[in-house]
């Protein structure tokens, strides 16, 4: 019996800044280049406050999402 090996990585990188630009992600892009398909998403948490896009499966995200609750969808 063969085994397939099926992994799958999301890539974090913590920033001490209230911006983010492009050069913030050069690590992630390197990472999502060598995974290819097993690269699932790259995320930079920063101290400011907006979600931003970056490319695909790349995104900003303010590290207080860690720690905020989503509302209840009503249903």
């Amino acid at each position: 019996m063969l085994a397939s090996r099926s992994a799958h990585a999301v890539g974090i990188e913590v920033k001490a800044a209230t911006t983010v630009g492009p050069e913030d992600f050069r690590g992630l892009r390197r990472l999502a280049d060598r995974l290819g398909d097993d690269f699932i998403a790259g995320i930079v948490l920063y101290t400011g406050t907006s979600t931003l896009p970056f490319g695909n499966r790349l995104r900003a995200l303010p590290v207080s999402a860690l720690w905020q609750v989503p509302a209840p969808s009503a249903g």
